[in-house]
């Protein structure tokens, strides 16, 4: 039999995660949120100019939506070994992974998912205990955290030229949505969250705004989703 707390635990998180969908539309119509700080002109010229790094012949860019066991990374690695198989070098292509909707956590480090339920909440489990990981896996992965041992993580990709970023108006939406259940502050929680954004990974307005600039600058497009 579950215990009381088993039994909260799990209504918080199933409230959190119904939360998290219902409240895009309060995150930008509700008053409470109104001081909820947003791209400001600079961060958003410098979202633009970021997608003039796209190089080479070769283009893909990777619409991550849900964390999916890491195959948005993986997809992204897969790329690079497939173009480098069949001759192409780094410096000739660009693969991109757009982190929006519940994939966002891939961006974040390892000290925020050990003081929110980010595991939890986006149903990540780390794979050497079966619960929800404390840590990001897919930035700097350890054994076990990937099927196979070559598969690099984001760090490591960037390292090579791959491009990540991040959905700014998910991040709102998830941590106004965690604040709300937490009684914490939505303004401060946010913040929080976008400091908490990995080192090369870019924070763009949205993910849907982020793979509509990729394939204008002639990406192909592959959905990496479940």
């Amino acid at each position: 039999m579950k215990t009381n707390s088993s039994n909260s635990r799990r209504q918080f998180l199933g409230a959190l995660a119904m939360g998290a969908t219902a409240s895009t539309l309060s995150v930008l119509t509700n008053p409470i949120y109104a001081d909820v700080p947003t791209l400001d002109t600079h961060k958003m010229s410098a979202a633009e100019d970021w997608f003039d790094k796209i190089k080479g012949k070769h283009r893909i860019v990777y619409d991550g939506s849900t964390p999916h066991a890491g195959f948005p990374v993986t997809w992204n690695w897969a790329f690079y070994l497939s173009n480098n198989s069949t001759g192409t070098p780094d410096e000739d292509m660009t693969a991109m992974t757009v982190l929006r909707h519940k994939a966002i956590p891939l961006s974040f480090a390892t000290s925020l998912w050990e003081k929110y339920p980010i595991g939890e909440v986006f149903e990540i489990n780390d794979n050497s205990t079966g619960k929800a990981s404390l840590r990001n896996p897919y930035y700097e992965p350890q054994p076990g955290d990937f099927p196979l041992p070559p598969i690099q993580g984001i760090k490591e990709m960037m390292d090579r030229g791959a491009m990540f970023c991040v959905c700014d108006l998910a991040t709102k939406v998830y941590s106004n949505a965690v604040a709300e259940k937490m009684k914490l502050d939505p303004k401060e929680v946010y913040k929080e969250w976008v400091a908490a954004v990995l080192p090369g990974i870019q924070v763009v307005p949205s993910g849907v705004w982020a793979l509509g600039r990729a394939q204008e600058h002639g990406c192909g497009y592959i959905y990496a989703g479940e």
